[in-house]
């Protein structure tokens, strides 16, 4: 493993217990440690990814989300304290995260993922994170990561239901074979529980992870959809249209 970093003694006694899972070792951790995500959107749900992911040792994340604190970011963006309001939501996120591992570098920026900026951004990290509540948003940056042929886990929530794929370039389809456009009557504000966002966060961190240690098997193509009013759960495969123009 001669391109990995080597872990410091701190960090064994800190990654033990995950170390212990089959498959991950010390050879797993390195690769978290090497490992650089990109998440957009770094609220409710994507906020959560951000935990789990420094928790867990990945070295690097680069988070992409704009404006200030407002008091409905409140009940579920958990980066975020009453303190923070009125003020960038970015400096939030790097003093929380950096407060639980000062060990992962935190690059924030200040920008919502748009079609002028998603090549910049995604060209920042091995993988990537949609957690943005905008079609815009993720069909511009599942264009920009299956141009540079990098995994992405989507995530989403509505009311009590949450969503989780993962698309592999060249193995799986996109975003744009099962959305192709905006669609007409989306709006950036829905009804949410900090909750149900935690639920497809934490899944999705789990996929991050299955890439990166190579653990697992990824949900690659398939969308796990959750409705916690009832509990059920189920596991569609995703199209992977040949006419795509995005991810063929």
């Amino acid at each position: 493993m001669p391109d990995l970093p080597l872990l410091t003694d701190e960090e064994r006694a800190i990654y033990e217990w995950q170390m212990w899972v089959p498959g991950v070792g010390e050879e797993g951790q390195r690769r978290l440690k090497a490992a650089s995500v990109l998440i957009s959107r770094v609220g409710g749900l994507g906020g959560l990814v951000a935990l789990e992911l420094a928790a867990a040792g990945v070295g690097r994340l680069v988070l992409a989300h704009a404006g200030d604190v407002k008091p409905s970011d409140l009940n579920r963006q958990l980066l975020q304290t009453h303190d923070s309001l009125g003020k960038p939501r970015v400096e939030s996120m790097v003093r929380r995260l950096q407060d639980l591992n000062p060990r992962c570098e935190i690059v924030a920026i200040a920008e919502n993922v748009s079609t002028a900026n998603a090549d910049d951004l995604v060209s920042r990290a091995d993988y990537i994170v949609d957690a943005a509540p905008l079609f815009q948003e993720r069909l511009a940056l599942n264009a920009a990561a299956m141009k540079a042929c990098k995994p992405m886990v989507e995530c989403a929530m509505h009311t009590l239901e949450a969503s989780v794929t993962t698309f592999i370039p060249g193995k799986t389809g996109c975003l744009a074979c099962y959305v192709p456009e905006v669609p007409p009557t989306w709006k950036r504000e829905f009804p949410v529980f900090g909750a149900v966002s935690g639920a497809a966060a934490c899944i999705g961190a789990a996929e991050i992870i299955k890439l990166i240690t190579g653990i697992g098997q990824p949900l690659a193509g398939q969308m796990i959809s959750m409705n916690l009013a009832s509990m059920e759960f189920r596991k569609v495969r995703l199209p992977q249209r040949a006419d795509c123009t995005v991810c063929n």
